[in-house]
């Protein structure tokens, strides 16, 4: 019989820290967005991880991961893991703030505990989880215009995508537990994932956005991009595998209950972002449920 996953001390400081380099990265990206084009950002934001990755691994003496299963299981995990929850999330932040994507992400626990019941044999759902899904729902249908007959303060079909976004993480969170049995490390395992990232990004690039005058950019946007890689992607996904292996998919989901903290407060103090009533209420609703969830 499977032990149930347990966090410690260390995996909650983490995960803590995780939140805030996440939080960032709505602020980032917004930044960001001003100049690039979605998918170009998710293409630089994944590309240049991957370096500074690759880099880390020849200077410490690792060896690069090998094997076709192993980078086939890359492949989909890069593509439910960055290449469509990236897409979804930046696309939406073209037309909402910032701070209501990361709100809207916060039901990532959500669709993790759903998949986790179904997938896995130590992670099934309780009681509590369901009442705190029951109420996570609400907040986003509540955001969505539920009370108003869906007549909402912005575009449905954003929100929808960054929810969207929300459902493929929480995909990844499970699929991802299998490098552990794998013998990737969270260092092999974030550096092959964004390398077949990176990949699938290009062609997607080439054909939907186009590519922005290097110097037409300002240095506020190429500070975000660069941190929005190195900090919020690179360090931040050696952190999410490292808790992922102790701790599984539903914990390490709970991250997304932090993160918009974070992203908001970035949000209003810097880009002037505001939240409404009915967007404020859906945040509690979501936070009250992930509270019931652990």
């Amino acid at each position: 019989m499977t032990d149930t996953p347990k966090m410690g001390a260390v995996e909650w400081l983490m995960l803590l820290v995780l939140s805030v380099l996440w939080g960032g990265s709505f602020f980032f990206s917004a930044v960001a967005l001003s100049q690039i084009g979605p998918y170009t950002l998710v293409l630089l934001r994944v590309g240049i991880a991957a370096l500074v990755l690759f880099i880390y691994i020849k200077l410490t003496g690792r060896k690069l991961p090998r094997g076709v299963k192993v980078w086939q299981a890359f492949l989909i995990l890069g593509l439910i893991n960055n290449v469509i929850p990236f897409s979804l999330l930046f696309w939406g932040q073209t037309q909402i703030a910032s701070s209501l994507a990361s709100i809207l992400n916060a039901t990532t626990p959500i669709f993790t505990i759903l998949v986790a019941h179904f997938l896995t044999q130590d992670e099934k759902i309780k009681v509590s989880s369901m009442i705190g899904i029951a109420l996570g729902l609400a907040g986003v249908a509540i955001m969505l215009g539920v009370l108003r007959g869906f007549e909402t303060h912005g575009p449905v079909l954003p929100m929808l995508a960054c929810v969207g976004a929300a459902l493929s993480y929480g995909f990844a969170s499970v699929f991802g537990r299998r490098f552990k049995a794998m013998n990737m490390g969270f260092v092999r395992t974030a550096f092959g994932q964004l390398t077949t990232s990176t990949v699938c990004m290009l062609p997607l690039v080439l054909v939907f956005d186009t590519l922005p005058v290097i110097a037409a950019l300002t240095w506020a946007t190429i500070g975000s991009v660069l941190a929005l890689a190195v900090f919020s992607t690179a360090l931040a996904y050696l952190l999410f595998f490292r808790i992922l292996s102790v701790g599984g998919a539903t914990n390490i989901s709970l991250v997304t209950l932090l993160v918009p903290a974070s992203a908001i407060l970035l949000g209003v103090m810097v880009l002037g972002e505001r939240l409404e009533t009915d967007q404020l209420i859906g945040m509690a609703l979501i936070a009250s449920g992930l509270v019931v969830i652990d």
